[in-house]
């Protein structure tokens, strides 16, 4: 009879770690899910809204697209700026890939005081462009012969300047601080996340050049930009 009930105990334990474990592993997907929504919504922002007249125009020479729904800067004296988003490869027309996650950053000091929360979208023109991004921590103003331009909400003449430009970077800002400043900023895979939205190994450039992974949560995002 002990090594009943001690045998109920244990397998009643061994369910319960396993629903809590499936209830984890659950909620992290989730998570990634909705960043992957979220990218999809500011891509159809952008992409499709009034705000950004010239952000169409460099679609049909894109290499790739990478998507950051919120960037939150803000801060008292020491300002500083995080946010997640995923970026996007197209080999051929209408076939993009399915997005690798990616996390953006900066520090800066000076005298700031409130708030900002930044949504950007950038297009990526050049395989050199593509490639700064894929193989590195890549950094705003300092990445040796990426040349880049930010154009904000609103604004139009995005291609006149970017002839010869390998990124160019479409930005809505709302909050204290006026426009958005990306230099000293940096954009890095982030493959811990990729991992566990597609499965171990999953790095940014396996995903997105290799195109060894695939995940169907994802394409809604793929199916829009696939109208380029």
């Amino acid at each position: 009879m002990k090594l009943d009930r001690r045998s109920a105990l244990a397998g009643t334990a061994a369910a319960f770690a396993a629903s809590f474990v499936g209830t984890t592993a659950a909620r992290a997907d989730a998570k990634r899910q909705s960043l992957v929504d979220q990218c999809l919504q500011s891509a159809q922002k952008v992409l499709s809204g009034k705000d950004f007249p010239d952000a169409l125009k460099h679609m049909g020479n894109a290499k790739g697209v990478l998507v950051i729904p919120e960037l939150v800067q803000g801060g008292f004296i020491l300002g500083a700026a995080g946010g997640r988003g995923t970026l996007l490869a197209r080999s051929k027309p209408n076939d993009w890939s399915y997005p690798a996650f990616y996390g953006m950053g900066s520090g800066s000091l000076g005298l700031q005081i409130g708030g900002k929360v930044s949504e950007i979208v950038f297009i990526i023109l050049t395989e050199k462009g593509l490639n700064a991004i894929l193989d590195q921590k890549f950094k705003f103003g300092a990445q040796a012969g990426i040349t880049m331009v930010a154009i904000g909400a609103g604004i139009e003449g995005a291609t006149t300047a970017a002839v010869g430009t390998d990124i160019i970077a479409f930005s809505n800002s709302a909050g204290l601080f006026a426009g958005v400043s990306l230099e000293g900023s940096y954009l890095d895979a982030d493959d811990d996340w990729n991992a566990l939205y597609y499965g171990p190994g999953a790095t940014a450039r396996a995903i997105v050049i290799d195109r060894r992974f695939t995940n169907p949560g994802a394409e809604p995002l793929r199916q829009f930009l696939a109208k380029w």
